[in-house]
């Protein structure tokens, strides 16, 4: 069994803090959790036409594999699936589709029991905090007022109103 040794981003990496920062000044809430939404629950989605996720090298703002996994054949499977340009070989770019979705890696799962598995979130945090990895990579990747985000902000705020 592997161990990974920070929250992942979207289950693949962190976009916060790189493992063993402290002291780091902590996110402002986004504005789905605040005003008349306050109190609202979201429930996390995948978000088709994003992909952010898929962009598996994301520069040194960003945990190295080696940072995350203890397993030396899931650094090696990370590894392999990188692309020359950073983003996932798998990742289809003209459709913004994982050409392996149904048998991709256990680490592009954003499960409840693979975060409580390999990241200790309970179950009852696990949708807090897949949202808020989302955010962090979708930010990453395509910036803090794409389109992405907010099809992402509007996908959690839509299903979690029902």
């Amino acid at each position: 069994m592997s161990h990974i040794t920070t929250l992942p981003r979207f289950g693949l990496v962190s976009s916060a803090h790189k493992p063993g920062q402290k002291g780091q000044k902590k996110s402002k809430p986004s504005k789905s959790t605040m005003g008349f939404g306050a109190g609202r629950k979201e429930l996390w989605r995948c978000v088709e036409n994003c992909g952010a996720c898929c962009k598996l090298a994301k520069g040194p703002a960003f945990a190295t594999p080696e940072e995350i996994f203890s397993d030396p054949s899931d650094i090696e499977l990370y590894k392999s699936l990188i692309g020359p340009d950073g983003w996932c070989i798998h990742y289809e770019k003209s459709t913004r589709t994982c050409s392996i979705y149904s048998d991709r890696p256990y680490f592009c799962r954003v499960e409840p029991d693979i975060f409580k598995k390999l990241y200790g979130i309970e179950n009852e945090k696990f949708n807090k905090e897949a949202c808020s990895c989302c955010r962090d990579t979708i930010k990453a990747i395509y910036g803090p007022h794409s389109k992405e985000l907010d099809n992402f902000n509007r996908s959690v705020k839509d299903s979690g109103s029902g």
